[in-house]
């Protein structure tokens, strides 16, 4: 058997009879969900508890708060699992079900597209480059985009050359379109928190729901959180960047601009709805991963943004202009960013270095330099195993930021890593040591561009 094969009995042995994650040292403990153990740990409808079930946090004699352990009940077994929902984790988790193997998304909000839906980045900036503007997000990235061109308002602007920008609720719409097509099972309101760990090998994950929390083991799992959370789980190495944080919004019944009339301040960039602008935030440089420096944030846009909404609504022509809606997820650019077995950098991407494990090419804002080739070990922590990431979390240098978290690379090291991972399942090997002519073919069949 394999490395990344393992049965239940033999991980809870390999675990040390059911400890879940080292980071969770004395926390959780997994166990199959049967019936009596999901009788008498989950509410049953129509039944009073007495709260003895009840396992809360406590204070020790020394004022430590302690939390018990907790028996938490595998709930399911996959192939792939895919932890965070937004562009690189819907393209990874399509990805990798169209290429055979059982796959399993797991969502903490109730939609998916993350920053691109929820946090309202709805420009598609990164899929082009200079020269010919030959376009090199291709595969499931162009998919989305061709198949937003069929809906109503689903996107606007798209054209050779040109960044488009596409309508968030449509976008959520033609995910779950996708995603239930391919076969994806689906986790909704569910928050993966801690990495299954035994010998240096991811064999699942932990995730907390209002039932509490519960385990999927998988032979393959891809970090698509954005901030790294399953791989600084594990135990893998990463760097903490600060970075930009904003909060975007939506604005309508903005009228348009007259020849000669001066554009007011926050007017804002166009969507495919004719009288709603999209208005982006730049934002404070500082840390995304810090929970009260978050709150602060939310609390300090939302402010700023009715300010702003309340003074363009003051300009000569605006007054029926009405707010419509603030991004419900905060505008985290870049938190963990993995330390893989290679690092990307600007300097390599701008003298057009090649990786003989390539698994999909990345492109510029606005087409204003070459593609840049994407290798599997970028995705790939340098000591742990059965484990990726996708997205902005991916192996690289501060400067290649700007590159790497755009919606259509994010899309690309997606499709890379759900293929790279459902070929490791399908060879029976890790994925450091797939065949690359076998992964290469299943790109090339899910029409990835790789040069």
């Amino acid at each position: 058997m394999s490395k990344n094969q393992v049965t239940r009995r033999e991980l809870l042995k390999l675990l040390g009879m059911s400890t879940v994650a080292t980071s969770l040292a004395g926390g959780l403990h997994v166990r199959q969900a049967q019936a009596d153990m999901v009788e008498t740990k989950n509410a049953k409808r129509g039944h009073l508890y007495d709260g003895s079930e009840a396992a809360p946090c406590r204070l020790d004699a020394n004022g430590n708060i302690v939390r018990p352990e907790t028996l938490v009940p595998e709930v399911q077994t996959t192939d792939v699992l895919v932890l965070g929902g937004g562009t690189a984790g819907c393209a990874a988790a399509i990805a990798a079900a169209r290429a055979g193997v059982k796959v399993t998304l797991v969502e903490r909000y109730n939609h998916f597209g993350g920053l691109a839906t929820g946090g309202l980045v709805l420009i598609i900036l990164g899929h082009w480059t200079e020269g010919k503007k030959i376009q090199v997000c291709q595969g499931i990235g162009e998919e989305m985009m061709a198949r937003l061109e069929k809906l109503p308002y689903g996107i606007v602007n798209r054209k050779p050359g040109a960044n488009p920008t596409i309508d968030a609720e449509a976008y959520k719409y033609l995910l779950v379109e996708m995603l239930t097509e391919a076969g994806v099972d689906i986790w909704l309101h569910s928050l993966a928190t801690d990495a299954i760990v035994s010998d240096n090998t991811v064999r699942g994950v932990v995730f907390q729901t209002k039932t509490g929390p519960q385990a999927i083991l998988a032979k393959q799992t891809i970090d698509t959180t954005g901030d790294g959370d399953i791989f600084a789980s594990a135990g893998a190495a990463y760097d903490r960047r600060d970075y930009h944080i904003g909060l975007p919004a939506r604005i309508g019944d903005v009228p348009k601009m007259q020849p000669g009339q001066k554009r007011p301040r926050n007017y804002g960039d166009l969507t495919p709805i004719d009288d709603i602008r999209w208005l982006n935030m730049r934002g404070k440089t500082t840390d995304g991963l810090d929970a009260k420096n978050l709150s602060n944030l939310e609390l300090e846009y939302r402010k700023k943004i009715w300010q702003n909404y309340i003074t363009l609504r003051e300009q000569e022509g605006f007054g029926d202009v009405k707010m419509i809606e603030t991004a419900p997820q905060l505008g985290v650019r870049i938190t963990r960013v993995l330390k893989g077995v290679v690092e990307l950098t600007r300097e390599g991407a701008e003298n057009n270095v090649k990786f003989d494990d390539c698994v999909g090419l990345g492109g510029a804002w606005f087409g204003d330099h070459q593609a840049w080739q994407l290798p599997l070990r970028a995705l790939l922590p340098e000591k742990i195993d059965n484990l990726l990431t996708a997205g902005r979390s991916i192996s690289t240098d501060p400067r290649m930021s700007d590159l790497i978290r755009v919606i259509p690379n994010c899309w690309v090291s997606g499709q890379g890593a759900g293929c790279a991972a459902a070929a490791a399942v399908l060879q029976d090997v890790l994925v450091r040591n797939v065949d690359y002519s076998k992964l290469r073919q299943i790109l090339v069949d899910q029409n990835v561009y790789l040069g």
